[in-house]
């Protein structure tokens, strides 16, 4: 894990837990750090993602060749998102970056850089590549689009040591619980939180973002195109609209039920049962109608994701659903009422929502 980020010395910091303690969660002001981002003014530190730098005049065609994305002429300055994925199509590995012209910077999850640098050695050979972890000498930070569109959404990549006056320069600051809801709300998966081994890219809407479907081989392609052009993945995202009415978000890896089929509450107190004598003990008369809210236990149809409090939405979260639940099925998450809305189409596997 990165050291704590000297942005946490602002005043009203606190920090968020987990992975993402480095970093602050908010400055004092959750819903105003949100109405500030969707303004398209200030900036959210995320100087405690990993960074990684790939040099060497191969460095393109050899990328081209191992990920999703199409590298081969990608201009310098242009960020590009992309993912390696195993034989079975299954995302491995998530990172975005940008190429200056001698050097590719791409960041990703925080911790995740030593996985990632192992697999891009063993795959060298005789390439004339270099990697380096560079998150000591580097940190990322996001600014979000302004209205005007003069300047889209970004991520900035600020010498580690220059953090402090860089903040200076893009404030206000911004926290993580403000960056994740209105990331949340664009239907935007974290890889890690909204993903997990078995997720393949046409699950997340990634399809267009992180994969070039006219590109040559690489590996895991036969499973994205297969599921492309067949339709029907077999699971797709979706955001939830939560019930507000208590003051708790789930956590990730919560399991979804239907409204229909979902456990009983936690907080349901269990009838005590009077004490009794062994020779008074009545056997009870099995119904089909008892016999199978007895037996058959409840059936999960998704996990929780990233949640967060929207500051026009109310509660929302991601989730992974079963592409076979209807769209319109109210569900139940952690004794929490919730509808859906449709981020991934259950069909074709296609992001339907504004980026």
């Amino acid at each position: 894990m990165t050291a704590a980020s000297p942005l946490l010395g602002l005043p009203g910091a606190v920090a968020s837990e987990g992975i993402d303690a480095p970093v602050a969660a908010h400055y004092g002001s959750l819903y105003g750090e949100q109405t500030t981002l969707a303004a398209g003014d200030g900036f959210v530190d995320l100087s405690h993602r990993d960074v990684v730098r790939i040099s060497g005049p191969d460095r393109l065609t050899w990328l081209h060749s191992l990920t999703t994305q199409s590298f081969e002429g990608l201009p310098e300055a242009q960020w590009t998102d992309a993912l390696i994925l195993s034989p079975q199509g299954k995302v491995e590995h998530a990172f975005t970056g940008v190429d200056d012209g001698e050097s590719f910077t791409a960041h990703t999850e925080p911790g995740r850089a030593a996985a990632l640098i192992d697999f891009l050695e063993s795959m060298k050979f005789m390439t004339r590549v270099e990697i380096a972890d560079v998150t000591d000498e580097v940190a990322v930070a996001w600014r979000p689009e302004t209205p005007d569109s003069s300047r889209p959404a970004r991520f900035d990549l600020v010498p580690r040591d220059q953090l402090e006056q860089y903040a200076a320069a893009a404030g206000p600051a911004a926290g993580l619980w403000a960056y994740d809801a209105l990331r949340i709300e664009r239907g935007e998966p974290r890889f890690g939180v909204d993903t997990d081994d078995r997720t393949i890219p046409n699950e997340v809407g990634w399809l267009h973002s992180h994969v070039h479907l006219d590109k040559g081989c690489y590996r895991g392609q036969e499973t994205v195109a297969r599921v492309h052009n067949l339709g029907k993945p077999p699971r797709r995202l979706a955001m939830l609209h939560l019930d507000g009415s208590e003051n708790r978000l789930p956590a990730p890896g919560t399991p979804i039920y239907k409204a229909d089929d979902a456990p009983a509450p936690s907080s349901e107190a269990e009838p005590s049962s009077p004490v009794v004598e062994p020779s008074s003990v009545v056997e009870p008369v099995e119904t089909s109608e008892t016999s199978t809210a007895t037996k058959r236990p409840p059936k999960q149809v998704g996990v929780v994701g990233s949640s967060a409090r929207h500051h026009e939405l109310g509660p929302i979260a991601l989730a992974i659903l079963k592409r076979n639940v209807p769209t319109d099925a109210a569900l139940m998450v952690d004794d929490l009422p919730a509808a859906q809305e449709v981020v991934v189409d259950p069909e074709v596997g296609l992001h339907f929502r504004h980026r």
